[in-house]
């Protein structure tokens, strides 16, 4: 079936989200590690990302584990800092796609927080035509309710409907729905694909 509609994911895919990079260049690899062993910082992020006060939920993590303390604090006053930079070649795709009228929705894990902070620092995450976000929506990736609700709101059958994510299990829950998909190994990639598809040619995906 023609795609009607192309959803992003957000984090590694038009924004490098890179938590341990991040830490790594403040407290180094090494203790990184042994923080990352000792506390579920990730497992902490879906609790956001499922809707939970972000302040609230990295405040109490950290008061869990005071050995911890300050780097976990972090997660909370630096988040911005880890959700960089732009993945510019990405974000001209997004709008290349958008000149040409097909529709563009983004489909993410994001708090709902957090997801303003995004916005307020990266003003093109305000160009989807449709913005699915997690914490909105109380689910999360890769839990089938959430592709669910997005067929449900959109109104696109799900072969319609062409989505990219940097996680196999994201894709493979769009694909078990029938979605067509592409696993986002860099943006060069994900413009062949939108070109193979036919909604841009190879001038408007440079």
């Amino acid at each position: 079936m023609a795609v009607k509609a192309v959803i992003f994911d957000i984090g590694n895919v038009l924004i490098e989200w890179q938590p341990e990079r991040f830490y790594d260049n403040v407290i180094g690899r090494d203790r990184r590690t042994r923080m990352f062993d000792a506390v579920d910082l990730h497992g902490m992020n879906d609790r956001i990302d499922r809707g939970g006060d972000f302040k609230t939920i990295v405040m109490e993590e950290a008061e869990k584990t005071p050995e911890w303390r300050d780097e976990i604090h972090m997660w909370y006053s630096h988040w911005i800092d880890m959700a960089a930079p732009t993945i510019d070649h990405s974000v001209r795709l997004l709008r290349a796609l958008r000149r040409n009228g097909i529709p563009v929705f983004a489909l993410s894990n994001f708090g709902i927080q957090t997801f303003e902070i995004g916005v307020r620092n990266y003003p093109f995450l305000e160009e989807f035509d449709r913005r699915y976000i997690s914490g909105h929506m109380g689910v999360i990736k890769p839990e089938p309710e959430i592709y669910e609700m997005v067929e449900a709101d959109c109104g696109l059958p799900a072969e319609a409907l062409l989505f990219t994510d940097d996680r196999q299990d994201n894709i493979d829950a769009a694909a078990a729905r029938g979605w067509q998909t592409h696993l986002f190994e860099g943006p060069d990639g994900w413009a062949a694909r939108l070109v193979d598809a036919g909604l841009l040619t190879k001038e408007e995906a440079a």
